[in-house]
């Protein structure tokens, strides 16, 4: 625990770390100062007010900016019976004390008591924490843990499935979004101390690999395949389903005018790659051979753009990794359960007849099974999912799929309970967003991600070159301007909440002006640039007489390095990547607008210092901010 926290607790009378983590179960100072002056201010106002300090605890909010205090009161929250909250407000206000150790006195407005923190010991005991705790600041192992009491019961397990594109066609915008905010859960609920195990569940079974199998057959060329497998097999795919199109329409033509097209139809491409699935499906070696190959290239190229992304998978699953055994087991129960009906030779679900009211019409009548015995998505879906149950033993399960699939989600989830397995339903979470706009060629076709990251790289490189000097001081120009354009691409799909589409726009997400990524990175970069000039090692920085932190320039981003732990907490309640995106713009403006005021190189050396060391602590946050998101901060 960092001694300023507990010098910060002994100026405070009758106040006991211990005795606070046994009162306010949350409560951690160690990591979140805000939890030692929630619980003290929680303390003080007990004897005022007298009410349950644990429910003026609980009812403590931040405040909407700084000038209207750090912390707020709502007294009408407390559901006092009878009371005129704006009275009781005045009333606790004057009687709080005036020579508390770590609050001023509060202001009233209405029926909200602000709560301001006096600047010397919120600075003495935040700077500290946060260099101590470095990449750690802001983290919560105690949220992922079965009982945050017995550490030994161990942590839980949470699954996030996410990217999950379809081998042989391109990795798309839809993708990209399930990529980063994906990876942004896994990563927060990690750092919230949960065991977390990401999928990639690929697109990779179906009829279309037995078409595609035709057309590398007919058309595919080896070296093509080993260079560039993704983009090889998706022009195959996209040649021979053109092919296919035009079959399907020769023949329609051809039965309209009264012709026998019967051979025809036997020997066309949908029935020869529908044949070429079945041999797939009967696991013939020579079929499947071809298919795994395709898989296992097109994997390791993904991973390659995976790894400029920080995304990283513990299992490339898919839909081939579910037996057809397993799926006619799951339609047996199905129908003995009543839960599907035949119609038409094909079996259906009626939610309509199992659900009542309004949910079960919503539901719709979604099919299970073909007329042929073929086993749809669903059928596939539900047979994974008690599979993950079983061998993972996971307590929450994160699907981050696009707000196009709402509809499956719920039924997939409503098939589980009606199977009787409300728990594992119960378990289960869609995370959906909305979709990229204007993403398309001038040929109307969606983009690789590849050429996407390229385009933004290069128009960063671009950027660069435009200051020749800085330019030249950037030992990795190349990988600078990849990572900034990687930058440029995550925190543009970020910005809003993931349910809203928002429009891809290349001019806006690489601008260094406004809330964008360049810019975001070069908050980081100009505090790294500020330390190497001082040249201060970590033991000046240690030494710091912080105290010197008088300015409200200073002290304002104390205020804000301390919300920190509390920003993290919160975003695993709103699960939206802007919330932490959101706080990290406030801090860089707080930054920006400091400087002129709180000069670091040419000052007196222990104001110096002092400066630094809060500099230091803000480069510390920003950054641990950044990786929260799947962002590689740079430094210059």
């Amino acid at each position: 625990m960092a001694p300023s926290i507990e010098d910060l607790a002994k100026k405070v009378d009758g106040l006991s770390l211990d005795a606070l983590a046994d009162k306010y179960p949350a409560c951690h100072p160690e990591i979140n100062p805000l939890d030692l002056y929630r619980a003290h201010l929680a303390n003080v106002l007990e004897p005022i007010t007298g009410v349950d300090p644990k429910l003026i605890y609980t009812n403590l909010q931040w405040t909407s900016s700084l000038d209207k205090g750090d912390l707020a009161l709502p007294t009408a929250s407390l559901r006092l019976k009878g009371a005129k909250y704006d009275q009781l407000a005045k009333e606790w206000a004057e009687k709080f004390p005036e020579n508390d150790a770590i609050y001023e006195k509060p202001v009233v407005s209405g029926i909200h008591m602000s709560f301001f923190y006096r600047s010397v010991p919120l600075v003495s005991s935040v700077i500290p924490l946060v260099r101590e705790k470095g990449a750690e600041y802001g983290r919560n192992p105690y949220h992922g843990l079965r009982d945050p009491k017995d550490p030994s019961k161990g942590k839980k397990n949470m699954i996030v499935e996410f990217s999950s594109p379809n081998i042989a066609k391109p990795f798309h915008a839809g993708h990209l979004r399930s990529t980063i905010i994906g990876g942004f859960l896994a990563n927060l609920y990690e750092g919230a101390g949960w065991n977390v195990r990401r999928i990639n569940y690929l697109g990779d079974w179906g009829k279309q690999y037995g078409l595609l199998a035709l057309s590398y057959v007919k058309y595919g060329d080896e070296d093509q395949l080993q260079k560039d497998p993704i983009n090889h097999l998706f022009h195959l795919y996209v040649r021979i389903s053109a092919e296919m199109a035009a079959e399907k329409d020769d023949i329609t033509k051809r039965k309209e005018a009264g012709e026998d097209v019967s051979a025809l139809e036997a020997n066309s491409l949908d029935e020869q790659a529908r044949q070429y699935f079945k041999k797939m499906t009967d696991r013939d070696p020579d079929a499947l051979a071809m298919w795994k190959r395709f898989r296992d290239l097109s994997i390791v190229r993904y991973k390659e753009t995976y790894a400029r992304l920080n995304i990283r998978f513990d299992e490339y699953s898919g839909e081939s990794q579910v037996s057809e055994d397993e799926m006619d087991k799951i339609g047996d129960e199905m129908v003995a359960k009543g839960i599907c009906k035949e119609d038409k030779g094909a079996q259906l679900v009626d939610f309509s007849a199992l659900v009542p009211g309004k949910e079960g019409k919503r539901l719709e009548k979604p099919i299970v099974r073909k007329k042929d015995g073929t086993a749809l998505y669903l059928t596939r879906d539900i047979s994974e999912l008690l599979n993950r149950d079983k061998k993972y033993n996971f307590d929450h399960m994160i699907y981050v799929v696009a707000s196009a699939q709402d509809l499956h989600l719920k039924q997939l989830f409503k098939i589980i309970e009606l199977l009787g397995h409300k728990e594992i339903a119960d378990k289960c979470q869609h995370i959906n967003f909305g979709l990229v706009l204007g993403m398309s060629t001038r040929r109307g076709t969606v983009k690789f991600l590849d050429d996407i990251l390229r385009d933004v790289a290069d128009k960063m490189h671009e950027t660069m070159r435009k200051n020749e000097t800085k330019y030249n001081q950037v030992a990795d120009p190349a990988g600078t301007a990849d990572t900034l354009g990687i930058s440029s691409v995550m925190v543009q799909d970020m910005s809003g909440k993931r349910i809203n589409n928002y429009t891809f726009n290349m001019e806006a997400m690489t601008s260094f002006e406004g809330d964008t990524g360049p810019y975001l990175q070069y908050a980081h970069a100009r505090v790294s640039s500020i330390r190497r000039k001082a040249n201060l090692s970590d033991e000046d920085l240690a030494s710091a007489d912080l105290s010197l932190l008088t300015e409200p320039h200073a002290v304002n981003i104390v205020r804000m390095l301390a919300q920190w732990p509390d920003q993290v907490q919160n975003t695993l309640k709103t699960l939206e990547p802007t919330t932490v995106l959101t706080y990290l713009f406030k801090m860089t403006h707080a930054l920006s607008s400091s400087y002129d005021h709180l000069q670091v190189v040419g000052s007196e050396r222990e104001l110096m210092k002092a400066r630094m060391a809060l500099y230091d602590a803000a480069h510390t946050v920003l950054g641990n901010g950044m990786r929260l998101l799947g962002l590689s901060p740079v430094e210059r």
